[in-house]
């Protein structure tokens, strides 16, 4: 199978977009496969091996018969390349134009989950001119609402780009201004006591199956950037240290919440676990892809070797596309 790898992209999650693509490229190298690896600059220029790349409407990508975007974040993970590769008529990895970007949009899909009565902390979304303008009448409605301890995020931003956790009210402003320097929509969510767990999911959308549970331990604070990326910030335990039952509502929810966003492919799904309450913290649609990142290490967990996993997700991807041709839209 011929495999174009894109990493990179225009986001502030640039560098990780790299890293997980350079340890799929090798995974899908070490399976077999025929891969060439495109370069995302931060300009938005395409390149591979050091030349541009020229994209030409139903020509396919660079021969290739699947693509793996293992990019992070607004131009990349937002749906916008997942239609440039649709107009380009070429299968690829993860979910479709629709489930990206509203996966992306923290405020878009808790509100879809919301409707689908899907239990997840509480939350509320705040526009940058309504900030501009409504400041003070803004910080009280947030704390009447939500109270403290907060956490403060870029709606369309992961890798804890931008994230603050507010104990004081008198930071809360300043926490707002640091989200808005990244996205014009913020989102504000109230701290959950319980622990962090998170599942990984794979397959159809109608048809997905979810890894066990592993648990986020923290050697100290929370679950921030360093702590995500740097050695020893966090340990996953798998199993989780949560009941069974617990543990099935969580695994029920994610293939849910999964399939009721449209996702397909992939996803990882984090929650917080209250002894039997299980809160869906969000959907990640292309969660970080190393050896280490929590979604393949789930996986290994249940005996999917990575190599084993990013073949997988090129089969889905091919299987997808073939199933969609059989509509006339």
């Amino acid at each position: 199978m011929r495999i174009a790898v894109l990493a990179g992209g225009r986001s502030s999650e640039h560098d990780v977009s790299r890293a997980s693509g350079t340890s799929v490229a090798r995974g899908l190298g070490a399976a077999g496969h025929d891969v060439v690896e495109i370069v995302l600059l931060r300009d938005g220029t395409w390149q591979h091996d050091g030349d541009e790349v020229v994209l030409r409407p139903g020509r396919g990508l660079l021969g290739a018969d699947v693509a793996f975007p293992a990019l992070h974040g607004p131009f990349g993970e937002d749906g916008t390349v997942q239609g440039l590769l649709e107009l380009l008529d070429v299968a690829y990895v993860g979910s479709g134009v629709l489930a990206s970007a509203a996966c992306l949009d923290k405020v878009v899909a808790k509100d879809l989950l919301a409707c689908a009565g899907i239990a997840q902390v509480d939350y509320a979304g705040v526009r940058a001119p309504r900030w501009a303008s409504e400041r003070e009448t803004v910080l009280d409605e947030l704390q009447q609402r939500l109270g403290l301890p907060v956490f403060v995020k870029p709606a369309r931003l992961g890798s804890s780009v931008g994230i603050g956790k507010v104990t004081d009210a008198g930071e809360l402003g300043a926490a707002l201004d640091a989200a808005f320097a990244h996205d014009p929509r913020v989102i504000v969510e109230a701290m959950s006591t319980g622990i962090e767990v998170e599942c990984s999911v794979l397959g159809h959308t109608d048809d997905a199956r979810a890894s066990q549970p592993g648990e986020i331990m923290l050697a100290s604070g929370w679950y921030d950037f360093a702590a995500k990326y740097e050695p020893g910030g966090m340990t996953l335990r798998v199993p989780a240290s949560i009941s069974a039952g617990a543990g099935e509502t969580l695994r029920a929810t994610a293939i849910e919440a999964f399939a009721r966003l449209g996702c397909s492919g992939l996803a990882r799904a984090d929650f917080f676990v209250e002894g039997e309450r299980v809160l869906l913290n969000e959907l990640n649609t292309m969660p970080g892809f190393t050896p280490t990142s929590v979604y393949a290490k789930l996986w290994e967990a249940d005996g999917l070797a990575y190599e084993d996993l990013a073949t997988r997700l090129c089969e889905l991807a091919l299987q997808r596309r073939e199933r969609e041709r059989a509509y006339s839209f």
